[in-house]
């Protein structure tokens, strides 16, 4: 069965044709610019790649028009038709606490989804209008909703909740929501593999690390706790996000620079993490380069980051009373050796003890740490669209 997986943003669209059970790519690419002048990419081994072609995209119904137009083309196109398809996998950012696993998407799944678009304004609509416009070009073909946040519905109370007036969680639902869901599953599935054991039978620190970053506990195969929070802003100082902080600065920063509460969010957004640190760049390839010339400010942003997230491990090991590995994953993660040893070293009280020569590597999947580690360290590349496509052709086989 073929899976197509819909990532629908306010103006971009990306997409991927998978088939789940070899896990092979069949072609994948993206549409931005909806609603402006269109641009398509498409790309698949052994045929033609259109980059970034003028295509008219008023609204995503044309995008995912254009997309259907590509997979099945009789020159260039990897499907005969569309009946190849067997469903279409949608990512959603926030599926609050009603929706703990992906599920088939039906009328009342998506008042359910329109229902957490206050929790997360900025994506929820947009996927609701990803999913509506495959809905009207491929009647009949099942949908399913992926969710970001579902991973983390298996995390107890004492790691959800805020110390906030209770009436806020009841009312309002301000809690811990966690978000990287897909991949910390992922990852964690893949893990428990490499270490031949069943996923229920391993206590995991899965470490996302990218322009936007967040660490899982995961225990038994379920997520515990995790660094993200209410919003993505939580945890580890990310590409442009700040991660934790005094609430009480806020305050103090609003009222002596005169900012409203939406730019403070904006600064704290767009304009902090270690490219505010740093002044330098989001990109961690980028700070590389201005430390190794001698900029102590990019040196210092990277150092923070790393900090962060070895007390994360060292936190989540004592919550979940052990580890037996640890994962890193996405694109910091998956390529700087560099960080993955300075996270990992100083580690060696629990059980950690890396090889140098295993960790120099980028990308592929394997194990990093030496030999007689008594806590694995595993390099996994990510796979959300995979994890999607599984979950899809999962609940559509029923």
């Amino acid at each position: 069965m073929n899976i197509l997986v819909i990532n629908a943003g306010s103006s971009s669209l990306k997409y991927q044709l998978l088939n789940p059970e070899t896990g092979a790519l069949l072609a994948k690419g993206l549409c931005e610019r909806i609603g402006i002048d269109g641009k398509f990419t498409y790309k698949a081994e052994g045929k033609k790649t259109l980059d970034a072609v003028d295509v008219a995209m008023p609204t995503h119904s044309e995008a995912i028009q254009a997309v259907l137009d590509a997979l099945a083309d009789k020159e260039n196109g990897v499907i005969a038709s569309m009946s190849e398809i067997g469903a279409v996998g949608h990512r959603v950012v926030h599926g609050g606490e009603r929706f703990a696993a992906s599920v088939l998407i039906t009328d009342e799944v998506m008042t359910a989804i329109e229902e957490c678009n206050p929790l997360a304004p900025l994506h929820n609509p947009a996927n609701i209008i990803g999913i509506k416009a495959c809905q009207a070009l491929m009647p009949g073909t099942p949908m399913v909703a992926v969710f970001d946040t579902a991973f983390h519905q298996t995390m107890p109370a004492r790691a959800y909740m805020y110390a906030l007036p209770y009436e806020y969680y009841e009312n309002d639902k301000v809690r811990r929501y966690g978000f990287h869901g897909t991949s910390h599953k992922y990852v964690a599935a893949r893990a428990a593999d490499m270490l031949g054991k069943k996923p229920e039978e391993v206590k995991l620190i899965s470490c996302h690390l990218g322009n936007g970053s967040s660490v899982t506990a995961v225990d038994g195969g379920r997520s515990v706790d995790t660094s993200m929070g209410f919003t993505p802003l939580a945890g580890v100082p990310m590409g442009t996000r700040s991660g934790d902080l005094d609430a009480g600065i806020l305050q103090y920063l609003m009222n002596k620079h005169h900012l409203n509460i939406d730019e403070m969010l904006n600064i704290l957004n767009k304009k902090s993490g270690v490219q505010g640190v740093s002044g330098v760049s989001s990109d961690f390839r980028d700070l590389e380069a201005a430390g190794k010339s001698g900029n102590p400010r990019a040196s210092l942003s990277v150092e923070m980051f790393n900090y962060g997230v070895k007390k994360l491990i060292g936190a989540y090991a004592a919550a979940m009373g052990g580890v037996d590995a640890i994962i890193f994953t996405a694109g910091v993660g998956e390529n700087s050796a560099s960080q993955r040893m300075e996270i990992a070293s100083g580690l060696e009280f629990m059980g950690v003890k890396m090889d140098a020569e295993a960790n120099n590597v980028r990308g592929r999947e394997t194990v990093i740490s030496a030999p007689d580690s008594k806590v694995k360290v595993l390099l996994i590349p990510t796979n959300e669209e995979l994890m999607i496509a599984m979950d899809t052709a999962a609940i559509v086989k029923g």
